[in-house]
């Protein structure tokens, strides 16, 4: 039978199909992001053509383990997310916002390796920057003499002939999206590029293996740009975060088969590049003053990592006939929310005022366990009293008022007596007096929105 040629319309952001190009993809959102593609077919299923595949083999569960012996990198975050050093042939994706950090990180990563007396064969492959411009990185970060193998190239076929033939043990290509094999018919960074370079890469990975370091770019809605796919094909999947005005990035892991998720690196951006921070809570407090309206600090859990951080409250009479409600750092629906049940409950009328609420120092929260921290600062910018200055809140608000226990709420108040925290309010489902004996820590248990009126009476 002949060969018949199928035109479909692909978005280039999100990978969706469509019989005819429009203007706007209605999976993602995005304009302009549709492109058509040609695909060859032979008018009936290749896996019905004749030709019989080989019988797979079975094997119970229990059997002999193969057990890989970490690389650690030499850097205490990285190796924390990771779930403890890099697993040989595990290839990890790296999202982050542009000019965050990401290559910056991985050079360093690179170069830690390559200089450790195991002697690592670590290779940096660029497809955005020259060669000159990598060097000028190194030697502003002070690595100009690590033994990293560096080239500039965007032909994977050019790139697997090459590696074939190494000692690889860390492979970092930066970045997916500048990739390209010349047996797909697309421009680079498309959805089929993207998609066929990684699985190559990854194959690759897999068979030497090595660890591969794939850096992807990001949409506007700060996810990988590419096909989904792409987080689905890779072992780890780590998002680079931080804002352009703070000098701290968040190192967090959304994806990772051979570690927890959720776990979270605290770097600090330096003139000499990323410098990993030991005592984070210390750093998101260190800017805190104390005796303030509207102020309050929740004592927070990022993984397995207990994280103290301010959140910060602004409540002012509103000039628009509809209150204004901005979010910096948390849920905006989830504010809305807590407005809601402070209204219902304890009878606070918010709807003449505007509200601000910001997470300090940039962090990102989505734990529920914050939403009696925001409560109480909220009410206490409303009613200008300050909450005492050592004190740590914690705690789950649900819409009939009461507050909900949350999980490990003795490593939430060791951080806070870490810090010199004296006191903490907390729900009411864990045993108070063991846990103020083991933190030497005042803890006042709240089961209802009602009582946090009295703290500011």
């Amino acid at each position: 039978m002949s060969k018949k040629s199928a035109n479909i319309f692909v978005c280039q952001n999100c990978g969706t199909s469509y019989p005819k190009w429009q203007g706007k993809c209605d999976s993602c959102g995005e304009w302009n992001t549709i492109v058509e593609e040609i695909r060859e077919t032979d008018g009936f299923s290749k896996i019905s053509s004749g030709k019989t595949g080989k019988k797979i083999d079975f094997v119970p569960l229990k059997g002999d383990l193969q057990t890989y012996n970490r690389l650690k990198t030499g850097i205490n975050e990285i190796d924390r997310v990771s779930g403890g050093g890099l697993v040989p042939g595990s290839v990890i994706l790296v999202g982050g916002d542009p000019g965050i950090g990401k290559s910056t990180l991985l050079l360093q990563v690179c170069a830690g390796l390559a200089s450790m007396p195991e002697k690592y064969g670590c290779y940096y492959i660029s497809g955005e920057e020259a060669i000159d411009q990598v060097r000028i990185r190194a030697s502003r970060l002070g690595l100009a003499e690590s033994p990293v193998n560096l080239a500039s190239a965007t032909d994977v076929r050019n790139i697997i002939t090459t590696l074939e033939n190494t000692d690889a043990s860390v492979v970092i290509i930066d970045s997916i999206q500048t990739m390209y094999l010349d047996a797909v018919e697309s421009t680079p960074g498309s959805v089929g590029q993207v998609r066929a370079c990684a699985y190559e890469l990854i194959k690759l990975a897999k068979r030497k293996g090595f660890v591969l370091f794939l850096v992807g770019h990001v949409t506007k809605q700060g996810e990988i740009a590419g096909p989904r796919v792409l987080e689905h094909m890779v072992d780890t999947v780590l998002y680079f975060e931080g804002e352009r005005g703070h000098h701290f990035r968040i190192l967090r892991a959304v994806k990772n088969r051979y570690g927890a998720t959720d776990e979270i690196g605290v770097f600090e951006m330096q003139d000499k590049g990323l410098v990993e921070v030991e005592n984070p809570s210390a750093l998101f407090l260190a800017e805190r003053q104390g005796n303030i309206s509207g102020s309050c600090v929740f004592a927070g859990i990022e993984g397995s990592r207990p994280l103290l951080v301010e959140i910060q409250a602004l409540v002012s009479p509103s000039g628009y006939a509809t209150a204004k409600r901005a979010v910096v750092g948390w849920d905006s629906n989830r504010l809305s929310m807590i407005l809601a049940v402070l209204e219902a409950r304890c009878g606070i009328n918010f709807s003449t005022h505007d509200v601000y609420l910001n997470i300090a120092g940039g962090l990102k929260i989505s734990e529920p366990a914050a939403d009696l921290a925001v409560a109480m600062a909220v009410i206490s910018s409303l009613t200008n009293k300050p909450l005492p200055a050592d004190m740590a809140v914690f705690g789950e608000i649900g819409l009939s008022g009461e507050i909900r226990a949350v999980s490990q709420p003795n490593l939430r108040l060791k951080e806070a007596r870490k810090l010199g925290f004296a006191s903490a309010i907390t729900p009411p489902s864990f045993n108070k007096d063991k846990t103020a004996k083991n933190n030497e820590l005042s803890c006042y248990e709240i089961g209802n929105v009602h009582r946090l009126i009295n703290w500011f009476n």
